[in-house]
């Protein structure tokens, strides 16, 4: 076989299956000929399997990766004023920093180009919690996704059906087929499509604990180090901060309520871990962009942030003015003794926001704006027998008790002094 010759699918699926190393040309084609229609799901289905159980090496990964990008259009930011910077999180529960980061970064100086996504299970998306907003649309083209960018400083919008379309079919056929939880191929899902969007530089939140994918802070480094390498190898300045989601961050899980709590840090208060988290990458997206001078806990303070978080959502329709909307059922979880909150489970609560209706099972399931948990007490809190622990927020009374149920041990209260945990646990720049 010559460098320009491949193996058929079939072929390239045996190869994977007894751990031989896929060609360049292997991949190429491979992924072209399944955007084409060319190559049958089933088949791909196989071949993901395959690399979930035998992985891929750093040239196949690399092959992988730049093909995913090369499947679809690239978009061009080089006439921008500002540099361009962007974040992106492995997802977590009650993770709102998107929302929050963005304009903070932008009222530094940068652009932040942030193409998002919805969420899937328990994690939250962050187009579903703009979407809370009345009359804001993640949908842009790539002349309006400049203009603001130019404009503004900061667009959080969908990635357009042409950016990385082989990672759109990939990721569709990975969820329903158990082959998501793959270092690999979630680092290819990942880079291409921020790698496609133009950023020059970019900020990686891994999350790491039992609201996470990455549950081990093994498995997080790899990941970061993986992401990190694929940066480097396109010419993306990038690095990657491990940070802590065996506890929900801040207070809110759910739609509406993580935007109210948004507002909250945006206005210069609001829960201290998300302030933390927050400034440690803005930091990091600003010395990527080499913006030097800048005090992002100062842009918060002084309503810098604010204004720039109400420019961009005027801009993409959306009235920052408007109240948001609230669930009209509430209820709460109680405490059943007395003590020291030590534990509250960032799974549980992530799959109780979900079961409310703030979470999707499937793709094209619809999502409650309203729905969701609201914590009364965080770990390190002080709580009596009969005290709220929780808010359950939804629209449907028949969700209230699966929800409960999910949340059956997910608080610890004991009578001990409580030892915080470190919230950002390292940097991974290489």
């Amino acid at each position: 076989m010559t460098a320009d010759e491949h193996r058929d699918i079939v072929e390239i699926i045996c190869a994977k299956r007894d751990r031989q190393a896929l060609t360049d040309r292997d991949i190429a084609w491979l992924l072209d000929a399944y955007v084409r229609g060319e190559v049958a799901d089933e088949q791909v289905s196989a071949l993901l399997m395959a690399i979930v159980l035998n992985g891929l090496s750093a040239r196949e990964l690399a092959t992988w990766t730049a093909s995913m990008i090369e499947s679809g259009e690239r978009l061009d930011l080089s006439s921008l004023s500002r540099p361009t910077v962007d974040k992106h999180s492995t997802g977590g529960v009650g993770d709102k920093v998107s929302l929050i980061l963005a304009p903070l970064v932008a009222a530094c100086g940068a652009a932040v180009p942030q193409l998002s996504g919805r969420g899937l299970g328990h994690t939250g998306g962050t187009l579903d919690k703009l979407e809370s907003i009345p009359g804001w649309r993640a949908s842009l083209t790539n002349r309006e996704i400049l203009e603001q960018l130019e404009s503004v400083g900061c667009v959080i919008c969908a990635a357009g059906a042409e950016l990385a379309p082989a990672d759109r079919k990939l990721y569709a056929l990975r969820d329903v087929t158990g082959t998501v939880e793959s270092i690999p191929l979630i680092a290819a899902s990942i880079m291409s499509k921020k790698i496609a969007e133009g950023t020059s530089s970019l900020v990686l939140d891994v999350k790491v604990g039992s609201g996470a994918f990455m549950k081990h802070r093994d498995q997080a480094r790899e990941l970061a180090a993986t992401m990190v390498r694929l940066g480097h190898d396109h010419a993306v300045r990038t690095v990657a901060v491990l940070t802590e989601m065996d506890v929900p961050l801040g207070l809110a899980a759910g739609n509406a309520l993580e935007v109210t709590e948004s507002l909250e840090v945006l206005g210069g208060k609001g829960p201290a871990d998300v302030v933390e988290v927050t400034v440690t990458l803005a930091n990091e997206m600003l010395e990527l962009a080499g913006i030097t001078g800048e005090d992002p806990a100062a842009r918060l303070a002084d309503g810098s942030a604010m204004r720039v978080y109400r420019q961009m959502i005027e801009a993409q329709g959306g009235d920052p003015d408007v109240a948001m909307p609230t669930a009209s059922i509430v209820r709460t979880v109680d405490a059943e003794r007395d003590g020291v909150v030590h534990r509250v489970d960032a799974l549980a609560v992530g799959v109780a926001a979900w079961r409310l209706g703030a979470g999707r099972a499937r793709k094209e399931d619809v999502v409650s704006a309203t729905a969701g948990v609201l914590l009364r007490k965080r770990p390190g809190d002080a709580v009596a027998r009969g005290e709220p622990l929780l808010e359950l927020h939804t629209e449907d009374e028949s969700s209230i008790p699966r929800a409960r149920a999910t949340l059956e041990g997910a608080f610890s209260i004991l009578d001990d002094p409580f030892e915080p945990k470190a919230l950002v646990l390292e940097r991974v720049a290489s």
